[in-house]
């Protein structure tokens, strides 16, 4: 649970209220307290995971811009997400195009 919510915390300014989504998933990670994952963390594991997979989450990629590549590695493979800087709202915004 810590990895997953490591890797969509970066993404978090892309997601709508992820702060009220993940609390109680914070919550799990606390090594004080037993870990009980009760229906209320499924749906809300459920919600986060959608709004990392599904649209609007991932933009069109604009062909004239240029592209960055991140990669991020860990002992069980690597995940690496193509990033594009682009202009929405009259802002630049970077943010992923791309899961590989």
């Amino acid at each position: 649970m810590q990895s997953f919510l490591r890797f969509s915390g970066y993404y978090r300014q892309n997601i709508k209220e992820f702060a009220r989504i993940s609390k109680s998933l914070y919550k799990i990670c606390d090594q004080q307290k037993a870990y009980e994952m009760t229906e209320e963390r499924v749906k809300e594991y459920e919600e986060l995971k959608n709004a990392l997979t599904n649209a609007p989450f991932l933009p069109m990629p604009d062909w004239k811009l240029p592209y960055k590549l991140y990669i991020v590695a860990c002992g069980e493979g690597l995940g690496p997400v193509l990033h594009q800087t682009q202009i929405i709202n009259d802002k630049p915004v970077q943010g992923p195009i791309c899961f590989i």
